[in-house]
């Protein structure tokens, strides 16, 4: 099975409609898919989850079903990890219900990590919940793959939550904040890889099963570039141009070629459209944009654009398949 986490730290890039998307053409291709909310603002599951049973999952002063709920006995101090429940979207489809009250556990997170060095064994009980967890889910819905939606934080939330990843897929639009999120990004995971492979052999708990925290970057796909005439308009090339000497440099630590483009560039696994037109008919339809139908409004243009929006993700989809060394059917 494999994890790949879609994270940047900077927000606006597209990264949970990504992550949704995928997860959809991951399970028509075949694969058994689960789809995991680790972002406290829980975006992804109100994209899955249509808000009548999001008040069932979400009653007040309960929230069992959700990653939280599955946590919270760990973070009270009253037991360890329960068995999380996957909400079923689809055949081939499940979620792992994402929570607001995740972004209560950041301190917990964050003083545990220390006690890590110390042999500490509730500390790796704590910072291991989030794979152990997901590792459960996965093993029950017997899934091919785990793609996680997390926030754009560099917090110990989402380090925990990257320690549970073997890959890392880096959302990107064209512009200087995504620029400067990799700089900020790249050296965090470095950094986080090798703390996590400190504090590996001092666990304590002999049964105690841990992730490796690979966090390997795999790559990174441009998100919402405009197009006129096939190709990104004058505010976007600019930027545009210097994506692949940023991620080299600031994420795999490597000497650029400062000739290198985009389109080249073989870290770029897929530059995406915008699809402006697509998204407001594939909210009010609750389903992907690569599945709008001319009942839900995709007639004309938008039926065409249809058919392109299915092969680009398909095409990333396959992409990132090879990159993973993840075989589809």
């Amino acid at each position: 099975m494999k994890t790949i986490a879609f994270f940047n730290n900077t927000g606006g890039v597209g990264k949970t409609s990504l992550v949704y998307h995928l997860a959809w053409m991951y399970s028509d291709l075949g694969l058994s898919v689960l789809a995991s909310d680790l972002d406290p603002q829980a975006n992804l599951t109100s994209m899955f989850v249509e808000d009548d049973r999001l008040e069932e999952l979400w009653p007040e002063g309960s929230h069992r079903p959700t990653v939280y709920g599955a946590v919270q006995p760990l973070l009270d101090g009253t037991g360890d990890i329960q068995d999380p429940h996957v909400e079923d979207i689809d055949r081939g489809l499940g979620l792992l219900v994402g929570d607001l009250r995740l972004s209560s556990a950041e301190d917990e997170l964050s003083s545990q990590w220390s006690d890590a060095l110390d042999r500490k064994a509730r500390a790796f009980r704590v910072l291991s919940a989030f794979w152990r967890v997901i590792d459960r889910a996965a093993a029950a819905r017997e899934a091919d793959i785990t793609l996680i939606d997390v926030g754009p934080n560099l917090g110990a939330l989402n380090r925990a939550a990257l320690v549970a990843t073997d890959y890392v897929v880096i959302p990107l639009v064209p512009d200087l904040y995504s620029l400067q999120g990799l700089r900020n990004l790249g050296p965090t995971l470095r950094r986080w890889r090798d703390e996590w492979a400190e504090r590996l052999p001092r666990n304590p708990v002999g049964d105690l099963r841990l992730p490796a925290g690979g966090m390997a970057p795999e790559g990174y796909v441009v998100m919402q570039h405009a197009v006129r005439l096939d190709r990104p308009v004058k505010a976007y090339a600019r930027w545009m141009e210097r994506i692949p000497v940023e991620y080299r440099e600031a994420v795999l630590d490597e000497r650029a070629d400062s000739t290198m483009t985009v389109a080249r560039d073989p870290w770029c696994l897929a530059t995406l459209k915008h699809y402006r037109s697509l998204m407001p008919l594939a909210q009010e339809a609750r389903k992907p944009m690569f599945f709008l139908k001319p009942a839900d409004g995709a007639i004309g243009g938008h039926s065409a654009a249809v058919q392109d929006c299915y092969r680009d993700f398909r095409a990333l989809a396959r992409s990132v398949a090879t990159r993973v060394g993840l075989a589809l059917p």
